[in-house]
């Protein structure tokens, strides 16, 4: 398997990005001297922050993002301990490290390559977005129209509807992301690997092509799951309302887990749904905070820009911090379901 530095290089080449792949580079340690602690350990990641700060992402894109990245960072840095330690001798563990990254990359713009994938006929979706349009994806747009006129569910009700249907169409878009970021790694171990190193790659392509067809039996199951709300309305005996908590709670009665074990994790994804409440309820906090700091800015009065700055720049590190929060314990549950239910039925 190639260095992690020949991937960074590939990485880099394509976001647009610069900086050498190394124990001094990327574990940067701050410093008392005064400067301006960096937000990230790892120098790509702080590269990839900074880049997304330059392109003024949305705020709350910008507090996923800074999710997405600590999570990264969590597990890299495992992986280098890992490493040094002579462990993943066979670098499963790192090809996973560059995929997730590649993903993050894409996920969020910045691989350098036009979002084509919701128009590539390849993927899921097969036709360009129609005015009108809410979730470009003709399966469900026709779905939320026979909801919207059926009369079998009141304001309160298509709105969680609607969350469920905002929920699908971004596992689609990630989906979609993941076919195109392994099609592209591929690629790549094309052109830069000899036949006998690419004998050493079949475990590790098996394993992405593994993991692309349990999104698809996810994403499968998930629509089935919206067509059947649509016909016949909601389980009056649904415990959760958050799309991911239903989806978690859907997945574990699917494996193996015991009645015991069903039971203490109900309870854990009872705390896991109120992070994710309080999540969106900072989120939307954090909007409109941002929306009322570009109106004093244009007023131009810089001692209320000052102030409400302070205020905008906290909000968004509680916004981040929950987010960071909320993400591992989504991590934390699907693995422990994936582990000790799934590994054996779903197969």
């Amino acid at each position: 398997m190639e260095v992690y530095g020949l991937f960074l290089c590939v990485c880099l080449a394509v976001g647009g990005m610069a900086g050498k792949y190394s124990r001094e580079v990327n574990e940067q340690k701050v410093e008392s001297e005064g400067k301006t602690a960096v937000e990230f350990r790892i120098a790509k990641l702080n590269q990839v922050w900074e880049k997304a700060n330059r392109m003024q992402l949305a705020p709350r894109r910008l507090s996923e993002l800074h999710s997405d990245l600590k999570i990264q960072e969590k597990d890299e840095l495992q992986w280098k301990k890992l490493k040094a330690e002579g462990l993943d001798e066979d670098g499963e563990r790192e090809a996973k490290l560059r995929r997730n990254f590649n993903i993050i990359l894409a996920k969020y713009g910045m691989d350098g390559k036009k979002d084509n994938r919701a128009l590539d006929s390849a993927n899921l979706k097969d036709h360009d977005s129609k005015l009108g349009e809410i979730f470009g994806d003709p399966r469900l747009e026709k779905l939320w129209n026979k909801a919207m006129t059926s009369g079998k569910f009141s304001e309160e009700e298509l709105q969680s509807l609607r969350k469920e249907f905002e929920h699908h169409k971004e596992k689609i878009h990630e989906y979609n992301i993941m076919i195109d970021t392994v099609s592209r790694t591929e690629e790549i171990h094309k052109n830069v690997i000899s036949p006998l190193e690419g004998e050493e790659k079949k475990p590790s392509l098996h394993e992405k092509h593994t993991d692309l067809k349990q999104k698809m039996r996810d994403l499968n199951q998930g629509f089935e799951r919206l067509r059947k709300i649509t016909h016949e309305g909601f389980d009056s005996d649904n415990e959760f309302k958050e799309p991911r908590v239903i989806e978690l709670w859907e997945m574990a009665r699917r494996s193996n887990l015991s009645e015991d074990e069903l039971d203490s994790l109900k309870e854990e994804l009872k705390h896991f749904e109120t992070k994710v409440e309080k999540h969106h309820h900072y989120q939307e906090q954090l909007e409109y905070s941002h929306q009322k700091l570009q109106h004093i800015e244009a007023m131009g009065d810089k001692e209320h820009i000052s102030r409400h700055k302070e205020k905008y720049n906290t909000l968004a590190e509680k916004a981040r911090e929950i987010g960071y929060k909320m993400k591992k314990h989504l991590q934390d549950i699907t693995n422990k379901i994936s582990q000790n239910g799934l590994q054996h039925n779903e197969l």
